[in-house]
């Protein structure tokens, strides 16, 4: 029998805990939480939905939708992706579904029936839990690769010894304190699902408008230019939606270098170009003439969103379209399809707090999980250097990574 201390009762945690265990049944797995709660990211997730996957059933598709790590998870995604986290949690009892964007959830829409089945399996295979057990220091007793020992310590000064250790403790500073006093380098962690802070008239009161689907372009310091597209929502601070939450992923370490100072270029309807949607407007004008354009709205745009623009551009709001000359329906078509914003600061991604940075991934064996510098060490979950963008990724690559680390940590 080998001792295993997994130090973090989180998502990559728990199914490092739950999968070594269910391959070998003989060994001591414990859990050690700092909280009282396990599973609070969990719980939170999705708006309290839980967003455990996401449709993308392809491992060379699925590895783009990760600014940092992709390519270091091309492999461990052919040995376990979307697909088998699906039927992992339908084989212990979860229905799941999958909605128009791809996003993974529980048939109930609650997050509890994921941290049930979590907690359910880990009693089941043996696995124990032990809440407010704060880790204040993990060391090595020894230096033969073929017998790894740690001594771990704990707040109330108590010290056990394990075989093999996990860390999977997210983007807590203490557990890549852990990892830097085994010898790991780190990348500095900094946040990657964000919100932009944004002050502007045009949409100053309009917090709850959504469009469907823009087009974001986004210049970081005069030249750095990143592009993203989807939904978009107004809130009481700038802009979020799976659109900006994706750009903020991608520019998440130029953004931070740059104190979250951004030139915003939107498209509102990139189904149009430049000429067809000017196009667009000269009909709209020659049917409607006698309408004034205050009250509408040419394109399917949010009419009080049209409102702003009119009132943006300055235009009389008693102005018909048939008094409106040319000059003022390419003002109109540059307003829609390249609206300019100025980002001066980033919000939070409601209680989800993703990180970019932690473990260095070049000391790591994707194969195992296990530390290239540091054997019967393990890491999983978003201790390492791995984020993905909004949709399911980010849980996915804990599923991935606690699997891989729980076989490894059983079998080696």
């Amino acid at each position: 029998m080998i001792r295993i201390a997994i130090i973090g009762g989180g998502p990559a945690g728990f199914f490092g805990a739950v999968s070594a265990a269910g391959y070998k049944t003989s060994d001591e797995i414990t859990i050690f939480e700092a909280t009282h709660q396990p599973l609070g990211k969990v719980r939170i997730s999705g708006g309290g939905r839980c967003n455990v996957t996401n449709h993308c059933y392809d491992p060379a598709e699925l590895v783009k939708n990760y600014p940092r790590g992709g390519k270091e998870l091309r492999g461990p995604f052919s040995r376990f992706q979307p697909r088998d986290t699906v039927a992992w949690f339908e084989k212990h009892g979860v229905r799941l579904k999958t909605e128009s964007d791809g996003r993974i959830f529980p048939v109930t829409d609650n997050s509890e029936t994921i941290i049930n089945c979590l907690l359910t399996e880990a009693k089941k295979t043996g696995v124990r839990l032990r809440l407010g057990a704060r880790v204040t220091a993990v060391s090595r007793l020894t230096d033969d690769p073929a017998s790894p020992r740690f001594r771990i310590r704990f707040q109330d000064s108590a010290a056990e010894e394990f075989d093999k250790v996990l860390l999977a403790t997210g983007s807590a500073p203490r557990g890549l304190t852990f990892a830097a006093s085994l010898g790991h380098s780190l990348i500095p962690s900094v946040p990657s699902l964000f919100t932009f802070n944004i002050e502007d008239p045009r949409i100053d009161g309009l917090a709850g408008i959504s469009f469907e689907y823009v087009r974001l372009s986004m210049t970081i310091a005069k030249k750095t230019k990143l592009l993203q597209s989807g939904p978009l929502l107004i809130t009481h601070w700038g802009f979020s939606g799976p659109a900006v939450l994706k750009l903020s992923a991608w520019g998440a370490r130029i953004l931070h270098e740059s104190n979250y100072q951004a030139e915003l270029s939107v498209n509102f309807l990139p189904g149009l170009t430049g000429q067809s949607l000017l196009q667009k407007l000269v009909e709209f004008k020659s049917h409607q003439g006698r309408k004034h354009l205050l009250n509408s709205p040419p394109l399917p745009l949010p009419k009080r969103y049209w409102s702003r623009i009119v009132e943006h551009l300055g235009m009389d709001n008693k102005l018909t379209w048939g008094n409106l000359g040319n000059s003022g329906l390419r003002r109109i078509a540059e307003e829609i399809s390249s609206a300019k914003f100025r980002i001066n600061g980033k919000g939070i991604f409601k209680e989800e707090f993703v990180t970019c940075g932690g473990v260095n991934l070049k000391e790591v064996n994707f194969k195992t999980m296990e530390s290239k510098i540091c054997p019967g060490l393990y890491f999983a979950g978003e201790i390492l250097d791995i984020d993905g963008i909004t949709g399911g990724f980010n849980f996915q690559s804990a599923w991935t990574t606690g699997w891989l680390a729980g076989q490894s940590m059983a079998t080696l």
